[in-house]
């Protein structure tokens, strides 16, 4: 056991989203995702997928021309092979994610 900290060792190349397992098994993976000013191309996921934004904003675009905008404390439950991609994260400050995949 060690304790951690989800808002600690944020990478310091962030041209491109980072993702960092925390904890994974044959039923669930749980990540944090950090982001900044990135877009993402659709996803088109075989699991569910539970995200929250701990940190920054973000808006999340569906297949059918719905968007969501997440700010902190903000959370959605994506089902699987619902399509969807992040179209905007605030590109002066880092979001930072808790991504959930079962």
């Amino acid at each position: 056991m060690a304790l951690q900290n989800i808002f600690s060792a944020i990478p310091s190349d962030l041209s491109g989203e980072a993702f960092e397992t925390l904890i994974e098994n044959d039923s669930i993976k749980i990540e944090r995702i950090v982001s900044k000013g990135q877009q993402t191309p659709w996803y088109d996921q075989a699991q569910n997928e539970w995200v929250m934004i701990l940190k920054g904003q973000a808006v999340l675009s569906f297949d059918d021309q719905t968007s969501v905008q997440l700010k902190e404390g903000d959370f959605i439950n994506i089902p699987s092979h619902k399509k969807h991609r992040v179209s905007w994260t605030n590109p002066d400050q880092e979001t930072i994610w808790l991504a959930i995949h079962y």
